[in-house]
């Protein structure tokens, strides 16, 4: 029976949001960051704006912001405070001890600060002092911005200087954290767009022979050079070994300072940032990010930083104010807390146009800060992801496959290809495992697929996805390759089989461009999508003789108790490129073959461009941080109707939304965070119906138990 709640908003709010206010105080040996309700703001200072930043008036811009953490510079390339190391040098601007006068004020208000260090290059002086501790190219060229300098990892400035650096920081400032920009080796000239290559500074030549038992340190970043694979293993252990000695001398100093930076080992807060620098852009960024690290990574805090400037090359310019609010929103509803990282300090910004949605967002996630950062999966759908940083083909097929099931409003999680063989029972636990292009798998994530798949997981697989294991491909899929890297454009596919392309009802033939494998699919159970030749193209009047090539697009195998599709086709690429919704139907009805129930735990009537994000939470309370069963269910909302594909415009409001979700309990309540009033709703037999009379930029709808 359809039921609305009779009862006043005072008691939805005493009720809902007392949390805040009634809770009792975090334990004090709880770690800071654990809590998972960051709202960060970075003052990435320029050297100049260290004479006229003040205290007092930065912490008053972030209370207006309702922050409750500052990231600001320390050290590494200069010092923003008043050093006594020969070997750092120190901001020529800066006055009295600033960083002493911020971390001071701002913990009176209670505002954590965490510091920034960077490494990766050290000033002119320094240089001409130490040049073995600087990077040089296999031509023998240095990194040089102005009058600062790439350094090496494996040189003593990081292996030593560093550690002197922070530890004197730590000893001398009651800092919260640490942040580290731009950890690792450095190949690239990031801010003018050039690569230089593997560095050749003598101390990683020697390093790496101890390392490979003397092998020569390669030239040539080359997939295929097994001496480049085991450099790859080099630095993945050099990286580790140096976090792990980082790690060991902050927690002697003091085991309540986080320490933050884009890696997962030996850290508290993994950081990601969402960025807009490349065609064609990518609005569920802080979607992407925060759900692949807090899946991959589900003991680590995730802070994904909304990325204020346009590029390198346009640090005095902000993204648009609606992008913004995208990502933000998309923190929240993935499981982040806040983070927005600005080119300076508040005043006086060359671009101030998102100071107000910072504010409102900010002051959103403050007020409702118990339903929020304590979240768990409602997904029977992951999507494993290339990396933390995908790039090029890779990281184009992964991002067209999700945005074909964001779209379809099908429920997902995204786990990092690398994580797979440590998320073993995770993986086995869902009912489609899709693999967009993913090559290079560990053997032991291998072995979890095929376990996954014999208990039950199907399997889905594009483009070229284990073209390097063609016995795992003949098991799991019954494919052979004979050409992965054939070229599509101009081919056809046939949709002929209707009971399984049931969305091509009035179509015969899908166009193609991009790579179209040609794979021997003679050990699946069912070919389908007969690939058709080129055939005539023009002109207009001998067109045709598109005939079958004898082989498909798509395979599936049939294993005892699951199905594995195989499709060495860049189908994300082409949807994620081009867009044109054929495509996006043969993965949906792909799907339906081997899992026809994944559209059956939510079904709405909402825009292809609402993103949809169910989660089950916990409330985020002292009294809860051992509490491992939900309180409830959240259905948040963000409107991306505005985005036109290279320009973000406020969104459209959109009325009479209606939802329909998979849920085993009675709701005890319902209610809108964006009105604070109740949600009129119907519960069934597991089944909760809800109308939502009008959404404009974001909701968040409360189920509770």
């Amino acid at each position: 029976m359809l039921k609305s709640f009779t009862f006043c908003l005072f008691f939805i709010l005493c009720s809902g949001l007392s949390f805040a206010q009634k809770a009792s105080a975090w334990p004090a040996d709880l770690p800071w960051w654990k809590r998972n309700n960051l709202r960060v703001i970075q003052t990435n200072l320029p050297a100049y704006e260290a004479a006229t930043l003040t205290a007092d008036s930065l912490l008053k811009d972030l209370e207006a912001c309702s922050a409750n953490t500052l990231l600001i510079n320390a050290g590494g390339i200069m010092a923003f405070y008043p050093t006594k190391l020969p070997f750092h040098y120190t901001n020529p601007y800066m006055k009295g001890n600033m960083l002493g006068d911020v971390v001071a004020r701002c913990h009176q208000k209670g505002i954590k600060v965490i510091v920034r260090f960077d490494f990766s290059r050290v000033h002119e002086s320094i240089f001409k002092a130490h040049p073995d501790w600087c990077y040089i190219s296999p031509k023998g060229d240095r990194i040089i911005n102005t009058d600062m300098y790439v350094v090496s990892i494996n040189a003593p400035y990081v292996q030593e200087c560093a550690f002197k650096i922070i530890e004197e920081v730590i000893d001398n400032y009651p800092i919260d954290g640490i942040f580290l920009n731009m950890p690792g080796y450095q190949v690239n000239n990031p801010y003018e767009g050039k690569y230089h290559g593997i560095d050749q500074n003598e101390a990683d030549k020697k390093r790496f022979a101890q390392y490979s038992n003397g092998l020569t340190l390669p030239t040539e970043e080359n997939k295929a050079d097994p001496v480049f694979q085991k450099y790859l293993a080099f630095k993945k252990f050099t990286v580790e070994d140096w976090s792990e000695r980082l790690h060991k001398l902050v927690k002697s100093k003091n085991e309540q300072i986080a320490i933050c930076t884009y890696m997962d080992r030996f850290v508290d807060i993994i950081r990601h940032e969402s960025q807009t620098n490349s065609l064609p852009y990518w609005p569920y960024s802080a979607s992407d990010n925060v759900g692949n690290a807090a899946n991959s990574f589900p003991n680590h805090i995730i802070s994904n930083s909304s990325i204020q400037q346009i590029s390198f090359q346009s640090r005095y310019n902000a993204v648009e104010p609606e992008e913004v609010s995208i990502r933000l929103y998309e923190n929240i509803a993935n499981g982040s807390g806040l983070d927005i990282s600005m080119m300076g300090d508040m005043r006086g910004y060359e671009d101030e146009r998102n100071y107000e949605v910072i504010k409102k967002i900010y002051a959103h996630h403050k007020k409702f800060e118990p339903y929020f950062g304590k979240y768990g999966s409602v997904a029977k759908i992951a999507v494993v992801a290339p990396g933390a940083w995908p790039s090029g083909n890779p990281m184009q097929e992964y991002r067209g496959i999700q945005l074909m099931l964001r779209e379809a409003h099908l429920p997902f999680d995204l786990v990092e290809d690398a994580q797979i063989e440590h998320l073993a029972t995770k993986i086995k636990n869902y009912k489609v495992v899709i693999l967009p292009d993913i090559t290079y798998l560990s053997k032991a994530a291998v072995e979890v697929l095929k376990e996954a798949a014999q208990q039950g997981v199907h399997l889905i697989a594009t483009n070229q996805t284990m073209f390097d294991n063609p016995a795992a491909l003949q098991e799991l899929f019954g494919a052979k390759i004979i050409n992965k890297d054939h070229e599509g454009s101009g081919f056809y596919l046939a949709p002929d089989n209707k009971q399984i392309f049931r969305r091509f009802a009035k179509q015969k033939m899908l166009f193609w461009k991009f790579s179209l494998g040609l794979y021997d699919l003679s050990g699946s159970d069912q070919r389908l999508l007969p690939i058709l030749s080129k055939g005539r193209p023009g002109p207009p009047e001998i067109i045709g003789g598109h005939e079958p090539t004898g082989y498909f697009a798509m395979g599936l195998k049939q294993h005892a108790r699951s199905k594995a599709v195989i499709l060495p086709i860049n189908l994300g690429k082409l949807y994620y490129l081009h867009g044109y919704e054929e495509h996006k139907n043969i993965l949906l009805d792909a799907l339906d073959l081997v899992y026809p129930e994944a559209g059956e735990l939510l079904q709405t009537n909402a825009h292809e461009r609402v993103e949809v994000i169910l989660k089950e939470y916990t409330k985020n309370t002292p009294e809860n941080r051992n509490k491992n069963v939900s309180d409830g269910l959240i259905l948040h909302l963000v409107n991306i109707t505005g985005f036109s594909g290279n320009t973000y415009f406020a969104p459209l409001p959109i009325a009479n939304l209606s939802f329909r979700i998979q849920t085993p309990f009675k709701p005890s309540k319902v209610f809108s965070m964006v009105s604070k009033e109740p949600v009129v709703y119907s519960w069934k037999n597991g089944q909760l119906e809800l109308k939502l009379s009008k959404l404009t930029d974001f909701e968040g709808i409360v189920i509770d138990k």
